[in-house]
């Protein structure tokens, strides 16, 4: 495989048989990929969730606060 198959890539490091082990990127580029995978992942979240009924603020915020109680316990369980 060849760098300039990559839009991105700087470098490819291979091990000794030529499978590519490591790939080096400006961290600009590097960056930008991050941003866009967080894009991604929020259209997918919206998506999941379009057909849902909205709650109101009342509602997000008890079922934060019901969430938040529940992670404490978990906490809680590892650490008596």
């Amino acid at each position: 495989m060849e760098v300039e198959q990559y839009p991105f890539v700087r470098e490819l490091i291979a091990d000794t048989e030529g499978n590519i082990q490591q790939v080096v990127l400006d961290f600009n580029d590097y960056q930008h990929l991050l941003e866009a995978i967080e894009d991604e992942s929020l259209i997918l979240a919206m998506k999941e969730v379009q057909n849902e009924t909205p709650l109101s603020i009342s509602e997000a915020l008890a079922e934060l606060e019901k969430e938040r109680l529940l992670h404490r316990k978990d906490i809680y369980r590892y650490f008596p």
